[in-house]
């Protein structure tokens, strides 16, 4: 199972190209489910062939009773795509976690900054150097793109196209999309890129304070000083701000299609879980304004 395990990252790399984080996190799922396996008959070719829906019962049972259901609906997750991988290339007959039911899980709304909020993370508390020019620069394009903290990483200086004020960016799967670049991010990108000097299309587009690219993490941590800075009290990440680009497009009237498109995601259901946050902002809103709905 572990020569498969690694074919199988080889595929989350080249074919799907899910981040570095949600790879790391399919193999530890299922390295885990390895040791079950060795556990209980073994993790060779002839073991794999007699997993069937009971096995895979009894291992969700073990989880449950020290894994929250978002981390078994994840492991599960993580056996659905490795199984379906191995019925592909005729390693399996059949994908025996086809017919498992994911675990109920917690509604849950994306954090997002308010309209006021993201504009004072745009502007407040940067100076001229090039590391204050490369973290507006950052904060921008998330907020005027909804690009996810992996594919900015990814980007390069070609990638941009500043006249036509476009990105390319190459999503999960190797999907391709063109995204708009607004006025603002495009200032900024334009007074980042002249202090690097017109740096050549094949260099990284940010970088580290090293000269060599700029990691999600670094992303995420500089992210957390920006919000100090600008005297924002909520813990918000990378991923909050693609929220609150998409958030705040809704509630300015665009179409959830359009929305989809823009975040290139696969499904619209995925999409409108948008639709919800701006139904509860709405509710909040009338209930603070309505002289029937005040409270006294």
């Amino acid at each position: 199972m572990q020569k498969w395990i690694d074919i199988f990252t080889g595929y989350l790399v080249d074919e799907r190209n899910l981040s570095p984080h949600t790879r790391a996190a399919y193999v530890r799922d299922l390295r885990e489910f390895q040791t079950f396996l060795d556990n209980n008959g073994g993790s060779d070719r002839a073991a794999l062939l007699k997993i069937d829906t009971f096995l895979l019962r009894r291992y969700l049972a073990e989880l449950h009773r020290r894994n929250q259901r978002t981390s078994i609906a994840r492991k599960l997750s993580a056996l659905r795509t490795f199984f379906r991988y191995l019925v592909r290339e005729g390693h399996l007959p059949g994908n025996p976690a086809e017919g498992l039911s994911t675990p109920k899980l917690n509604r849950y709304l994306p954090k997002t900054l308010s309209v006021d909020e993201a504009t004072a993370l745009m502007e407040r508390g940067y100076g001229n150097s090039l590391l204050d020019l490369r973290d507006r620069a950052i904060v921008e394009l998330f907020y005027a793109s909804g690009l996810r903290v992996s594919e900015l990483t990814e980007l390069n200086v070609g990638s941009l196209d500043l006249r036509e004020k476009l990105v390319r960016v190459i999503g999960k799967g190797r999907k391709e999309r063109i995204l708009p670049v607004g006025r603002k991010s495009h200032e900024a990108l334009v007074a980042y890129l002249e202090a690097r000097g017109a740096p050549g299309d094949d260099t990284p587009l940010f970088l580290n304070a090293r000269g060599g690219r700029l990691t999600p993490r670094s992303v995420q941590r500089n992210l957390k000083t920006r919000l100090i800075k600008a005297r924002i009290i909520k813990d918000i990440s990378p991923h909050a701000l693609r929220h609150s680009f998409a958030t705040h497009l809704l509630d300015g009237g665009a179409d959830l299609r359009a929305i989809q498109e823009l975040l290139g995601h696969a499904s619209l259901s995925t999409t409108q879980k948008y639709t919800q946050v701006s139904v509860d902002q709405l509710l909040s809103v009338y209930d603070k304004a309505h002289p029937r709905s005040k409270k006294k």
